[in-house]
C-alpha cells in the first residue's frame, strides 16, 4: 500500500511527496519551502488547474464563478471558510470563468457559481449554485463518504 499522496505546491507547481500521515502537519514544499496547504482556495488558471487535477492525489473542488456574479460574491467567503475547514483532506480552487473561458466550456459550465468536485483526475460531482460553508462541507463530505 502507497502511504504517499502527490501534491502541487500552490506557490511554485513543484509536485511533493507527503507521507499520508503528515499531511495534517502543515507541510512544505521541497523547492520553495512555503506551506503546501494555505486555508484558503487557490486561484488556477487553465494551465494550474490541469497541474493540479492531473498531478495532485487529493480531490479537487474548484468553484467555477465571475466578477460580475452577485451570488457567487456571496458565496466566495463561505468557500474560503470551507477551505479552511476542508484542508488537507481536499484541495478548494477558483476558476474566473471570464477569464477561463475555454476552461469553463470544457466543463460545460452552464450557470454559476458551479463547483466541481474532482476525484484521481475525474469529476465525481457538481453542485450548482450559492451555498453556506455548511452545505459546501457537507456536500463533499457527502460525496467522499
Amino acid at each position: 500500500m502507497n502511504d504517499l499522496s502527490h501534491l502541487v505546491c500552490p506557490h511554485c507547481g513543484a509536485i511533493n511527496r507527503i507521507p499520508a500521515a503528515r499531511l495534517s502537519a502543515r507541510p512544505n514544499c521541497g523547492r520553495c519551502h512555503k506551506g503546501l496547504f494555505t486555508g484558503v482556495p487557490l486561484v488556477l488558471n487553465a494551465g494550474s488547474f490541469m497541474r493540479q487535477l492531473q498531478k495532485s492525489d487529493l480531490p479537487l473542488l474548484v468553484d467555477f464563478w465571475a466578477p460580475w456574479c452577485g451570488p457567487c460574491k456571496s458565496m466566495a467567503p463561505n468557500f474560503a471558510a470551507a477551505a479552511a475547514e476542508l484542508e488537507p483532506r481536499v484541495v478548494l480552487a477558483k476558476v474566473d470563468t471570464e477569464q477561463e473561458q475555454q476552461l469553463a466550456a470544457n466543463y460545460q459550465i452552464r450557470s454559476i457559481p458551479t463547483m466541481i468536485l474532482f476525484v484521481g483526475g475525474k469529476e465525481r460531482a457538481r453542485q450548482s449554485g450559492a451555498l453556506t460553508k455548511e452545505q459546501i462541507t457537507g456536500w463533499v463530505r457527502s460525496q467522499l463518504a
